[in-house]
C-alpha cells in the first residue's frame, strides 16, 4: 500500500477516534506546555511531524463523508429510519436533518468501543510523535477489521475474493481491507433492506384493511391514505415504536 493510501487510511481512523482522543487528551495549565518525547520533534514547530499531521487532517476532511458511509453502521441506521417514515405516510415528518443526526449519534454510540481501541492504540501514539505513518496504520487496522468482519456475511466476502486472485483467508487477520470494506457495505444493505420490508409489513397490512372498509362502506371516492395515516400514527404510537426500531437498531449492531 503507498504512503498516500497509508495516510488516506489514517485519516479515517482518526476521524472516528477523534472525540476519544479528545476526552482522553490533558488541559495543560496557561503558560506551561507540555514538554516533548525524548528524541521527538515538537508538534507544530514546523518538523517532518507536524507536516504530516497536517496532511492527515486535510485528508479527513475529504475523506469523512465516504468512511462514515462505508465503515460504519451509519448506512443501515439512515436506511431503516426512511423506510420507517415512508410506512407511517408522513413524507417531511421527521425530516431528513433529524433522521440523519439520530442516524449518525446512534452510530457514533455503535462504534464507540472500536473508536476507544483505535485512538488508543494508533491516534494518539502517532499525534504525539510516538509513531510513524505505517507503524500507526498497521495498529489502527486490526480494531476496523474486526468490526467489518463481525458484520459481514461470508457469501458477501466469497462475492469479492471470486472476483479476485486472492487466497482464500484462514483467519479473519488476512482479510485485507479493500475486499473487508465492500463485503460490509454488501451486508449492510441487505441487512437494511431486510429490516425495513419487516417495518413496511403491519403498514401495509393497516393500508390493505382501511382501503377494504371505506370500499365496503361505499366511500370509493375518499383516498385511503387520509384514513390510514392517522391510523398507522395512532398504532405506532401506541406501541411506542420509536423506542421499539431504536433498540432493534442497537442490539443489531453491537
Amino acid at each position: 500500500m503507498t504512503r498516500a493510501a497509508r495516510i488516506a487510511v489514517l485519516a479515517g481512523v482518526a476521524v472516528c477516534a477523534v472525540a476519544s482522543v479528545a476526552a482522553a487528551q490533558t488541559v495543560a495549565p496557561a503558560g506551561a506546555p507540555a514538554a516533548p518525547a525524548a528524541g521527538a520533534p515538537a508538534v507544530g514547530s514546523g518538523g517532518p511531524v507536524s507536516g504530516a499531521q497536517m496532511v492527515v487532517i486535510l485528508t479527513l476532511v475529504s475523506l469523512a463523508p465516504a468512511i462514515v458511509l462505508t465503515c460504519t453502521t451509519f448506512a443501515r441506521f439512515v436506511i431503516v429510519l426512511g423506510f420507517l417514515r415512508t410506512g407511517l405516510g408522513t413524507q417531511g415528518a421527521p425530516p431528513n436533518q433529524v433522521l440523519v443526526g439520530t442516524a449518525l449519534f446512534m452510530t457514533l454510540f455503535v462504534m464507540a468501543p472500536t473508536m476507544n481501541r483505535v485512538a488508543d492504540d494508533a491516534v494518539t501514539p502517532y499525534l504525539d510523535g510516538q509513531l510513524g505513518e505505517r507503524a500507526a496504520f498497521d495498529r489502527a487496522v486490526p480494531p476496523i477489521r474486526e468490526f467489518l468482519l463481525a458484520h459481514t456475511r461470508d457469501e458477501d466476502l466469497g462475492v469479492f475474493y471470486a472476483m479476485t486472485d486472492e487466497p482464500r483467508p484462514a483467519t479473519g487477520a488476512d482479510v485485507p481491507l479493500r475486499i473487508a470494506i465492500p463485503a460490509f457495505v454488501l451486508s449492510e444493505l441487505r441487512t437494511a433492506f431486510e429490516m425495513g420490508l419487516t417495518i413496511l409489513l403491519p403498514f401495509l397490512v393497516i393500508d390493505l384493511l382501511v382501503a377494504l372498509v371505506l370500499t365496503s362502506m361505499g366511500m370509493m371516492m375518499m383516498p385511503p391514505v387520509v384514513v390510514a395515516m392517522p391510523v398507522k400514527l395512532l398504532v405506532f404510537v401506541a406501541v411506542d415504536g420509536w423506542r421499539l426500531v431504536v433498540e432493534s437498531l442497537m442490539r443489531g449492531a453491537l
